[in-house]
C-alpha cells in the first residue's frame, strides 16, 4: 500500500461556528455533531473562533480510491504505530483516509510503516520503501 506525505502543517480544533472556516483551502476536514464542530485545517488557516486547538500535526494520505467495504486498512496502520508508541488522528473521506501524526513523531512513524511494507512518497518524489 502506498502513502503520500501531505506537505502541510495541520491543526486539530473545535470551533464555535462555520462562518470563519476557509473552505477555499485544499485541506479542510469538518465534522459536525449535536454537541460539537470539529475541524482539521492547515495551521496557517485556523479560524479565529476556535474553542480549543492542538497544532503540530503532519499527514499521510492513503493513495488510491479505497472501496467502502474494505476492512482493516486503518486498524493495521494504527496497530503498527501504536506498537511504536505513536498516536494518530484519522480522517476518512469518501475516497480514502488520512492519518495524522504529531510532527515530532512523523519521521519515526514513516520509518515504522516503511519497515512494515508501506511505501511512503515524500515531498521531493523520493519514496521510503520497505527494505
Amino acid at each position: 500500500m502506498e502513502l503520500q506525505k501531505i506537505d502541510r502543517d495541520f491543526t486539530i480544533c473545535r470551533t464555535s461556528g462555520l462562518n470563519h472556516i476557509d473552505f477555499t483551502r485544499e485541506f479542510v476536514f469538518l465534522s459536525k455533531t449535536d454537541d460539537e464542530i470539529s475541524l482539521v485545517c492547515e495551521s496557517d488557516y485556523v479560524p479565529p473562533d476556535v474553542v480549543i486547538s492542538d497544532p503540530g500535526w503532519k499527514a499521510l494520505k492513503i493513495l488510491g480510491i479505497l472501496d467502502l467495504g474494505l476492512t482493516g486498512v486503518i486498524s493495521k496502520i494504527a496497530g503498527l504505530l501504536a506498537e511504536a508508541g505513536i498516536g494518530i488522528f484519522v480522517v476518512s473521506t469518501y475516497n480514502t483516509d488520512y492519518i495524522l501524526l504529531k510532527a515530532v513523531n512523523f519521521d519515526g512513524g514513516v520509518q515504522t510503516l516503511a519497515r512494515n511494507g508501506y511505501a511512503v512518497k515524500m515531498d521531493s518524489g523520493e519514496s521510503r520503501n520497505p527494505s
